[in-house]
């Protein structure tokens, strides 16, 4: 870890209080409300997933931490340093990786992270540029230059920048937009590894089914306000839906009046598609409801909610599609 880092372990790897951001407007353009009175705590050695829309003021989160964006008002610490008053401990407490491919063709994957560690300061003999990219699987590619590189070479090129300076707390905005299955497995698997070994990882994605599997901890933010932030496990619990989809031995054309009473529609194959909140509404009061209109059931399968339905919830369906083929 760095060696800026505070001597006694914070608690919170991000703290973030009372966070406004107005971007100031002109003759020709209103001024913009980007963020609103964000509160969020980001616990240390955590993977934590930032989701939200376009637009919704992830990226703005992320540039102010990094000190691109000046914040309007509110405090906000990497690891427990003020990220105005002690900006040179809190820059080197936190890298970030960013969606843009933003690396200089001509330099080598060597060459860009001696440059990076020489940026922060990092002595000769403290730099693991060797072992960065071993553990990207670049090293084959080190002294080659960087627009030989394919995309997602390149993105793996840009997470080894990110952690030249051994940060504490590392940020990958949209890390899998545009790669593979294989590529992403990849990827996962190291970044995987940087959690197990103390990094706090905080992730912006649109792959939903990313964010459930690997983040401990969500926050979703939309129109720059935060809507919620708690474990995942918690998060899926608030819905309480279950979809039923039920086979009968008898085709079907329309949904049973004997079902009426039930949130029911007709799928493919004639399937009955019974959504139903499993605190209210039993699984067996259901089956038994189809036994009595007259069918016998020759299958039944269940889908639990998932993160994409409570994202959808709260955010008021909002970008749709977006969330779903990682673009922005």
């Amino acid at each position: 870890m760095s060696n800026l880092i505070s001597k006694t372990l914070p608690d919170y790897a991000i703290e973030i209080k009372g966070l406004n951001k107005i971007y100031a407007g002109n003759s020709l353009q209103p001024s913009k409300e980007a963020l609103t009175n964000i509160d969020l705590e980001i616990p240390r050695g955590s993977f934590f997933g930032l989701l939200g829309p376009n637009g919704a003021g992830k990226s703005t989160i992320i540039n102010i931490m990094a000190g691109l964006v000046i914040k309007s008002s509110g405090e906000v610490k990497v690891w427990d340093y003020e990220i105005e008053k002690e900006m040179r401990q809190a820059r080197s407490s936190i890298g970030v990786v960013p969606q843009e491919l933003n690396i200089d063709p001509f330099f080598t994957p060597r060459e860009v992270l001696e440059t990076q560690a020489g940026l922060y300061g990092v002595p000769k003999s403290e730099r693991r540029t060797d072992e960065i990219l071993s553990a990207v699987r670049l090293s084959d590619k080190a002294d080659s230059y960087a627009r030989s590189l394919s995309g997602g070479m390149r993105r793996r090129l840009l997470i080894a920048k990110a952690m030249v300076h051994s940060p504490p707390v590392l940020v990958l905005d949209e890390p899998t937009a545009g790669v593979d299955v294989e590529l992403r497995q990849q990827l996962w698997s190291y970044i995987r590894e940087l959690r197990d070994h103390g990094t706090t990882i905080l992730l912006t994605t649109h792959y939903l089914e990313e964010a459930e599997e690997l983040c401990d901890q969500i926050a979703i933010i939309n129109h720059g306000r935060l809507v919620t932030s708690q474990k995942t496990e918690d998060l899926l619990r608030t819905l309480d839906s279950k979809e039923l989809i039920v086979s009968v031995d008898t085709p079907l054309t329309k949904v049973p009046e004997k079902l009426a009473e039930f949130n029911v529609k007709l799928g493919k194959s004639g399937k009955l598609i019974f959504r139903v909140a499993p605190t209210k509404v039993p699984v067996e009061s259901v089956m038994d409801a189809v036994r009595a209109a007259g069918y016998k059931i020759i299958d039944l399968t269940t889908k639990e909610s998932d993160l994409e339905d409570i994202f959808l919830l709260m955010t008021g369906g909002d970008n749709k599609g977006e969330k779903i083929r990682g673009e922005r």
